[in-house]
């Protein structure tokens, strides 16, 4: 399904074009030229979302009676062992494994039991498949130590869709990176990216609103946004993203214990 890494990429480009847009000139007082903010507008018709399956977790996106999007999840080991062609044909499209993770207390990299099964069997059972890494990165050293531990563990192997970039603050007071400053969380994020970009992956930034309020956008450059937001009617990200994480409480065949829900909307047209 080469679909959906060209949805993505088109989704990028579109995102780019919209930020380039989003400078209207000033009409109070004065010098023309300089630019104002426009309240955010989604590109997308939220009404447009349909919702579905059993567990009523099933969500798509539908224009004049077409499904515009694409289903996925994300999976850790927590997950435990999946069987991936039951994933197939459960209507699932694409999905990011976790490789790995940094302590958020020590610091030590770790790689994911069960990454390379995943990547492989996902790959294997015909979805479209991402990789994401959970950052605790601390300075742009640490991002690109990081990113070279994931380029290591994905050992040349082809990803359909991007690495994405995870980064949160958790919820120990000990954690190491739950204050790292704007300035420099953004400079990880770039770091590490770039990192992988230079070993032939495309990459994104995953986060909910609180996540990606902590960095620069503007410095992210056309990386897309992978968003968090759960049990929503709707996202409400005042930003542009591709990819909706919607809920942490999917049930899909396959897999033995709840997941994370995506859906990957269609390019901004």
């Amino acid at each position: 399904m080469k679909r959906l890494k060209t949805t993505v990429a088109a989704a990028l480009a579109a995102v780019a074009l919209l930020g380039s847009l989003g400078l209207v000139t000033a009409c109070s007082g004065g010098d023309a030229t300089e630019p104002a903010e426009q309240a955010y507008v989604s590109p997308y018709d939220w009404s447009a979302l349909e919702r579905s399956g059993a567990q009523g977790d099933r969500l798509a996106y539908r224009v004049d009676g077409e499904v515009r999007s694409q289903l996925g999840v994300d999976v850790s080991d927590h997950q435990g062992a999946i069987d991936w062609n039951a994933v197939a044909g459960d209507g699932v499209d694409f999905a990011f494994v976790r490789v790995g993770n940094r302590g958020y207390t020590e610091g030590a990299l770790y790689a994911d039991a069960r990454y390379a099964e995943n990547i492989d069997n996902a790959t294997s059972a015909g979805l479209e498949v991402g990789a994401y890494f959970f950052s605790q990165a601390t300075s742009v050293e640490e991002a690109r130590e990081e990113a070279d531990f994931v380029l290591q563990l994905l050992a040349g192997r082809y990803l359909a869709m991007p690495v994405a970039y995870d980064h949160e603050p958790v919820a120990d007071a000990a954690g190491r990176a739950n204050n790292v400053d704007r300035e420099t969380l953004t400079a990880c994020a770039r770091a590490f990216c770039e990192r992988l970009e230079q070993g032939g992956y495309d990459t994104m930034i995953y986060g909910n609103s609180g996540d990606m309020a902590r960095y620069d956008r503007a410095e992210l450059g056309e990386r897309p946004v992978w968003f968090a937001e759960y049990d929503s009617a709707e996202p409400h990200a005042q930003f542009d993203f591709a990819i909706w994480q919607y809920t942490n409480g999917g049930s899909v065949a396959g897999i033995g214990t709840a997941v994370d829900l995506n859906l990957l909307l269609p390019p901004i047209e």
